[in-house]
Order: structure tokens, then C-alpha cells, then sequence
């Protein structure tokens, strides 16, 4: 009796890229290792399904439950080269989806399972972490509002606070852009508290100091740069108002009006090898002294004051807009028009002038000279603006 072969057509895409790079990752391993199962789990691990699950997601660009199953129905042969030959479409139906989610969600395990795939990535691929990124974002969605749920109402990122809302803080290996550490929270959180967390999870997995911490300026409290200080690292962000006043930044900035401090210009290369000059600039030291449980901490901190000629460019351009629309508001003033209420003393003149230089943002840069001038014909007092 002849063996007849059987011939299966499967359309392979992207599946044995996608299954080659997960187990080179070792997340099959991993998985299995940091979420163990119960007893009564049968058929394929949790390892695999997971990441089949995580192939199909990548490979369909899509989500949802209920789609898996029949999308492994077409492929199995395909699926089986790379896992086990007791493959079923069953095996990842949408009930066993939801079994793995309910795993997956034990944060402690997740954590640590995290914490070691990201070390064992720098270990296979040799790379040298020097600089950290930590940015976070939210996403929003027409879902309900639970409580206890991750989506809550927050500040929008996204300019929609009528939609509810989940945060994410990830930690990115700069400038590759591979996630170290990544943390879902629910909507409503601050910014400023989620950096220490991030920086503990990142040493955790990276187990090294003398890192570069890269932020935006809710990475600047002075508890989180006392924070990266203490792990022996260092970080680089942009100072808000409430870390340096106006009045600092007019006593840094008065040796370069009297011309007293030389600024060093800032040139960028562009892609075609062109550079231009983008900035100028100079340099301070700044002497931190904290005290932390009766120990004294300091360190020195470079402070960059920088100014850059296109924003420079834009701000003076809205300047002359603000002052230019202060002027239309004070001239008008000056004639009477019908149905407006006449000035007729001297602290009305003030608060309305005053409420014009808080509407376009001008107060400080216009002088007001008011004049009384009595007319003995009309018996009373009239009031006139000039304005210099």
C-alpha cells in the first residue's frame, strides 16, 4: 500500500519571523516561569499560548478575543513547526484567552517577569544602556467608568476630558527606544509621583549606575532629582516656574544684559549636512543641599540657560500682536461711542486700562498718564488718556 502525502496550503505571512523573535526573547520560558498555573490547566502551556496569541495580535494587528481561534484553525501546520505538535484550534479559544489574562494580571509576577526580560535582552543583544527616557502618555476610550477600574476622568493629554482615560509610564532605552519598564495606572493619577517608581523599576532591571535619566519638566521636582542622585545616577530635564522663579531667572539673566556673560553659540547639523545656528546660551552651577533622615546630601548641579532663536522669533512676533491690540484697546477709549458707559473719574480710567493690559498679557510694558482738565462752561470734570 502506497503512503499518499498530504498537502496543506497555509498562507505563512509573518509567522516564522515573529515565533523566531519570540524565542529568542525567551518569553515562552518566561512566562511560564514567573506565572504558574493551576493544576487543572490542560493542552498547550501557558508559555506557548501566550505566545501565539502575542504572534497574532502582532501579525493581524489585532486584539480581540474571539478572533484567535480561527485565525490558528488556517495555520495550524505552520504554528506546529514552531511549538508543539499537540496544537489545537482549541487552545486558544476565547475562554482560554481569558484564563491567561487572569494570570498575567497578578502584578508581583508581572513585575518580576518584566524585570528579568528586560536583563535578559541586554544580555543577548550586548547592549550598553547609558541613557534612560521616561515620558508618560494616556489613552482614551468611550468605555464606562469604574471605580475601581483603570479607566477614571483625568487631565486629557488629548484635549477630550469627556472621555475617560488609563496611564501609561514607560521607560525607554534612549536612543534605541526599547521599553525597560512599562506601568499601566488609572486615569486620574499625577504625573510628577510616577518617576521615582520608573526609576526603581529601571534599576531593578538594568542593575546599573551612572545612568543619564531623561525627562520633561514633571521629572524636575527636587524629591525625584534627590531620588535618581542617591542611586548614583544622573538626569537631564527642563526646570518649570515653581523650580526657578522669574526673579531667578532675571538674576541669572543680568550679566548678559550688562554684557558681562558670554553666551556660546548652539549649532545643529542637519540630515543634508547643513548646520545653523539654533541657540545660545551659557552655563551655572548650582550647590544642592538637602537633608534626608538627618544625613545630609549635596551635589552640584549644571543649570544650561538657554535661548533658542525660533522660539525667540515666535514670542516676539506675539508680543508685538499683544502690544499692538493693547494700543487699538486703549485708543478706543477715547471716543465715545453709543450705548458704552463714559469714564468719568480717575480710578475708572486705571481699572479699565488695567483690565486691557491683563486681557493681551501686557502689564509692566505701557505707562498711563491720566490728566484732569476742568471746563468751566460745562461745570463739571472731564478725563483724557495719554498714553506713551
Amino acid at each position: 500500500m502506497e503512503f499518499e502525502p498530504r498537502i496543506t496550503n497555509e498562507r505563512v505571512d509573518d509567522i516564522p519571523l515573529l515565533l523566531t523573535q519570540l524565542e529568542q526573547m525567551g518569553v515562552e520560558q518566561l512566562i511560564d516561569k514567573h506565572f504558574p498555573c493551576h493544576g487543572n490547566w490542560q493542552g498547550l502551556n501557558l508559555g506557548s499560548v501566550v505566545v501565539i496569541w502575542l504572534t497574532h495580535i502582532l501579525s493581524q494587528a489585532d486584539h480581540r478575543l474571539n478572533h484567535v481561534q480561527g485565525w490558528v484553525s488556517k495555520r495550524l501546520e505552520t504554528l506546529k513547526s514552531f511549538t508543539e505538535e499537540s496544537l489545537r484550534s482549541l487552545d486558544l479559544a476565547d475562554d482560554r484567552l481569558q484564563a491567561v489574562l487572569r494570570y498575567l494580571s497578578i502584578d508581583a509576577n508581572w513585575f518580576s517577569f518584566e524585570s528579568e526580560l528586560g536583563s535578559s535582552l541586554l544580555r543577548v543583544y550586548d547592549i550598553i544602556p547609558e541613557q534612560v527616557r521616561l515620558d508618560s502618555t494616556t489613552a482614551s476610550s468611550h468605555c464606562g467608568v469604574n471605580p475601581e477600574g483603570l479607566f477614571q476622568w483625568g487631565h486629557s493629554k488629548d484635549n477630550r476630558p469627556d472621555l475617560a482615560q488609563v496611564k501609561i509610564m514607560l521607560s525607554t532605552l534612549d536612543p534605541l527606544g526599547m521599553p525597560i519598564a512599562t506601568e499601566i495606572l488609572s486615569g486620574e493619577k499625577a504625573d510628577d509621583p510616577l518617576y521615582i517608581p520608573a526609576i526603581d523599576k529601571v534599576r531593578s532591571t538594568i542593575k546599573k549606575s551612572e545612568l543619564l535619566y531623561i525627562g520633561d519638566c514633571k521629572m524636575s521636582s527636587i524629591k525625584t532629582r534627590t531620588h535618581i542622585v542617591l542611586g548614583g545616577d544622573f538626569y537631564l530635564c527642563p526646570l518649570t516656574a515653581k523650580q526657578v522663579s522669574n526673579e531667578e531667572l532675571s538674576k541669572y539673566l543680568q550679566p548678559v544684559w550688562d554684557g558681562q556673560q558670554e553666551l556660546t553659540i548652539i549649532d545643529y547639523e542637519y540630515a543634508d549636512a547643513k548646520t545653523k545656528n539654533i541657540a545660545d546660551g551659557f552655563e551655572i552651577e548650582i550647590i544642592h543641599e538637602i537633608e534626608i533622615d538627618g544625613q545630609e546630601i549635596s551635589w552640584s548641579e549644571r543649570q544650561l540657560i538657554v535661548r533658542s532663536f525660533a522660539i525667540q522669533k515666535t514670542a516676539e512676533k506675539h508680543l508685538r500682536e499683544r502690544i499692538q491690540k493693547t494700543v487699538d484697546a486703549l485708543e478706543k477709549l477715547k471716543v465715545p461711542r453709543r450705548g458704552k458707559k463714559k469714564l468719568t473719574s480717575h480710578f475708572e480710567w486705571l481699572e479699565t486700562c488695567e483690565a486691557i493690559f491683563n486681557r493681551y498679557q501686557t502689564s509692566g510694558l505701557f505707562q498711563v498718564d491720566i490728566q484732569t482738565k476742568r471746563v468751566k462752561k460745562v461745570q463739571k470734570d472731564t478725563e483724557t488718556a495719554k498714553l506713551e
